[in-house]
């Protein structure tokens, strides 16, 4: 999986991102996943922000407010994160935990600075795989995702990436890219992807660096 280059600020960039349609589904494909978010919207699915959400259990930064994520889409990324970014993340139980809410929060923040194009492609893939019919007959993922096994996650995953579907080949690379870059694009995971870091001439010429 290709890993994202980071930015010397030390933050994610998700800029890059939000210049492309993630999800070129042609009219068919659109049409689908509209139905299903509405669908979805209308069986109860969350579709309100979290919002603040306590850091008892959840490892969440308490004074963090979702402003595009749903619980529900919370739930997915703490099951996607450790098939996803895996081999990175921290092996002390608590160490990863806390690793995995903050890239969730790095998601949020980066998909809430996107365009509304984007933001509606994405609200549309993540009711997809919420939906409890459609992440059981479309996405083959049997259990609701806070009881999904990394390993289960990761068949997920592979299905995705090698389907002969358009709409499943690009989800994929919609719930990648923005995780990698969250991931690996974050200061204290940048060694991961070989980066340095940015050169001592630079931090101390530029206050960004000093206070990231």
């Amino acid at each position: 999986m290709q890993k994202q280059i980071p930015d010397p600020s030390g933050h994610p960039q998700f800029n890059d991102l939000n210049r492309r349609s993630f999800l070129k589904t042609g009219l068919g494909g659109a049409l689908f996943l509209g139905t299903v978010s509405v669908t979805a919207g209308l069986s109860g699915c969350a579709t309100q922000p979290a919002g603040r959400l306590s850091a008892v259990g959840t490892r969440m930064d308490a004074s963090y407010q979702f402003r595009f994520l749903t619980e529900d889409d919370i739930a997915l990324f703490e099951a996607l994160l450790p098939a996803m970014v895996g081999p990175g993340l921290p092996e002390q139980p608590q160490a990863r935990n806390m690793a995995i809410a903050g890239t969730i929060e790095r998601i949020d923040a980066g998909i809430h600075k996107f365009g509304p194009a984007n933001q509606k492609e994405l609200r549309r893939l993540f009711d997809l795989l919420n939906f409890g019919l459609t992440r059981v007959t479309v996405a083959r993922v049997w259990s609701s995702w806070p009881n999904v096994t990394t390993e289960e996650a990761d068949a997920f995953l592979e299905r995705w990436r090698t389907s002969r579907i358009g709409l499943f080949n690009n989800g994929y690379i919609a719930l990648t890219k923005i995780s990698n870059v969250a991931f690996y694009g974050y200061r204290d995971f940048w060694h991961l992807s070989g980066y340095p870091g940015p050169p001592q001439y630079a931090v101390d010429a530029l206050p960004q660096f000093q206070n990231a």
